[in-house]
């Protein structure tokens, strides 16, 4: 059995010899500087010598890392030659994504011809959430939530900005629906009523309202079609509805925005942030999502 250091530690010290600085290879790495820190400790204790030398110049090679860093940096050629001569060619990378139905539909969907584009080798499988699901087979999940996941990596992607809506034929004579007198639509999260509609009234001042009263649907796209057949008022994330605020399907009841608490989050887990294909769908995402 060969006795080497983890390949992890070996990359990290190439990355640092390469920059002569621990917090460039952490921003490489996509680690923290004190991640980078450990693992150089750790290698030097391995070899029990420095490998770096430290002044207020900066950082330099030791003899020692300065004999080290050409021969691993060969080694680790010789290695990617090897996959390479393997590998097929062209072969196209599956990069699943677990999203909620809506966003996916009504956002997602509009935006995949330009990730497409930019990265033909990968394929996306986005999938709803299942419980059967093994967390393996997922690189990524996009989460309807109000805060970061407790592990692993966890971005806010957008907040929700919400206004409420109604169907033109609901209006009259320009005038915007009265509030009592049509249902309110509800969305179920969780087999729980999002806020949306309290939040909204409580921006308003309007406490006249009973916010319980109403129709519950389990999916925001039955919110939204309902909404269209003008069988009730609904309070939506605009973003999700931009195509009927243009065309008219929809109209605000009044241009008041509440914007959060609820976003959507990009969580990928820590086994799964060193994958390239995760790499470039986050910050493909990234930029989409705050043009």
């Amino acid at each position: 059995m060969r006795q080497l250091p983890s390949l992890n530690t070996l990359r990290v010290f190439e990355e640092v010899a390469r920059h002569r600085s621990f917090s460039q290879a952490a921003v490489v790495l996509n680690v923290t500087q004190g991640a980078v820190s450990r693992q150089i400790k750790q290698l030097e204790d391995y070899l029990g010598v420095a490998l770096f030398s430290r002044s207020p110049q900066g950082l330099t090679l030791t003899e020692a890392g300065a004999a080290l860093a050409p021969n691993l940096g060969q080694a680790f050629d010789h290695m990617e030659r090897a996959l390479q001569a393997l590998r097929v060619p062209n072969l196209r990378q599956r990069l699943r994504i677990v999203a909620p139905p809506t966003w996916a539909t009504r956002w997602l969907s509009a935006q995949l011809r330009d990730f497409c584009q930019r990265y033909p080798d990968i394929s996306l499988s986005v999938t709803q959430h299942n419980s059967h699901d093994s967390p393996a087979e997922v690189d990524c999940e996009i989460r309807f939530g109000l805060q970061a996941a407790a592990h692993g990596q966890s971005q806010l992607l957008v907040m929700e900005r919400h206004i409420a809506v109604a169907s033109p034929e609901l209006f009259s004579n320009g005038q915007a629906p009265d509030l009592k007198r049509f249902p309110l639509l509800h969305i179920l999260h969780g087999d729980k009523r999002l806020q949306v509609w309290e939040n909204w009234l409580a921006s308003m001042g309007r406490d006249d309202i009973d916010a319980r009263a109403g129709l519950e649907f389990s999916t925001l796209d039955q919110v939204i079609h309902t909404a269209l057949a003008g069988g009730g008022l609904a309070v939506i994330d605009r973003q999700m509805i931009e195509r009927e605020l243009a065309d008219g399907r929809l109209l605000p009841i009044t241009p008041v925005e509440v914007v959060g608490p609820y976003g959507y989050w990009l969580d990928v887990a820590n086994d799964k942030q060193g994958l390239s294909k995760v790499q470039l769908f986050t910050q493909w995402l990234s930029l989409v999502s705050n043009p």
